[in-house]
């Protein structure tokens, strides 16, 4: 049976942040499938960005929105029935560290809180990420797979420095929790290492690749795999709690050469041996959840214009 279609109040859509690479891509996808969308940025320079769109935008409304203005935000939201929300960390603190948790569970917070305020929001999707599911310190233990039901430790992030798993993991529960004191239709995307074009070795995803990779939980997921994940989850009906979202496992050593030299082209590549060609890590994390609710997306028919 195909997934129920969307109801929405309007087709008025805000996309928070929009200025980097999964915001710019959700404006323009949300776009061409007919909605009129409101572009939160926080820097006005970010403006420029939405030049290059590749679909007509007479729908798009770029507005400025500093998660620590609730003001801003609220303005933002005016007049819509959804909310994409991911965080961009802001440019002069771009690194992952102890500081960017509180800034980022603040932000959380406040967009969530001012999605209360809003009467017309119908549903948020919220951008999460897989390192906010897989780093326990009984992971090699549990028997069956990583999905959506576990959560990272936040003792043990903050013992490993995993800075961009606890920041992760406590704004989401963050958000959760401020869902459901306040009645809020919230939604989550636990995404992968996301493959987009700005992707590069300073990325806080990859704190403990090593790790991830040996533990068969090493996920990454494309840009429009992840793009075309929240629009369905946000038009489905039936969408609720969190969502695993990936589309391949890194988890043999051709996988880890090549992602290895697309984050580090000039690093000497070191001969393996046969052993290691040849060695397949067993997965250990699932994504069925998305895959069921998925299936029927790209049949689904677009607003009508």
């Amino acid at each position: 049976m195909a997934p129920a279609s969307f109801h929405h109040i309007t087709n008025t859509v805000c996309v928070m942040d929009a200025s980097g690479s999964l915001g710019f891509s959700l404006v323009e996808r949300l776009l061409q499938r007919g909605y009129t969308v409101h572009a939160a940025v926080q820097n006005h320079d970010c403006e420029l960005q939405f030049g290059g769109l590749s679909c007509d935008k007479k729908k798009l409304k770029v507005l400025y929105a500093d998660p620590f203005d609730y003001k801003s935000i609220i303005d933002a939201l005016r007049g819509c029935c959804g909310v994409f929300y991911n965080f961009e960390p802001p440019q002069d603190q771009s690194s992952y560290d102890e500081f960017m948790t509180e800034v980022e569970v603040r932000a959380a917070h406040n967009v969530l809180e001012a999605c209360a305020q809003t009467e017309t929001i119908d549903k948020v999707v919220f951008t999460s990420s897989a390192t906010a599911v897989i780093w326990r310190d009984d992971r090699k233990s549990i028997t069956a797979d990583f999905d959506e039901r576990h959560w990272s430790d936040i003792n043990f992030c903050r013992k490993f420095k995993l800075w961009h798993a606890l920041s992760k993991t406590l704004a989401e529960k963050t958000a959760w929790a401020v869902a459901m004191d306040r009645g809020v239709n919230m939604v989550s995307v636990n995404a992968g290492l996301v493959m987009s074009p700005d992707l590069s070795i300073k990325n806080p995803y990859l704190k403990g690749a090593a790790e991830m990779y040996e533990d068969g939980v090493f996920v990454t997921v494309g840009l429009n795999f992840l793009v075309d994940a929240h629009v369905c989850i946000y038009e489905d009906v039936s969408s609720y709690g969190r969502y695993l979202c990936f589309n391949h496992v890194v988890n043999r050593h051709e996988d880890a050469v090549k992602l290895a030299s697309m984050l580090t082209p000039s690093a000497p590549s070191h001969p393996q041996s046969f052993d290691q060609d040849l060695r397949i890590i067993q997965q250990r994390i699932s994504s069925k959840k998305l895959n069921k609710l998925t299936v029927d997306f790209e049949s689904r028919p677009q607003l009508e214009n």
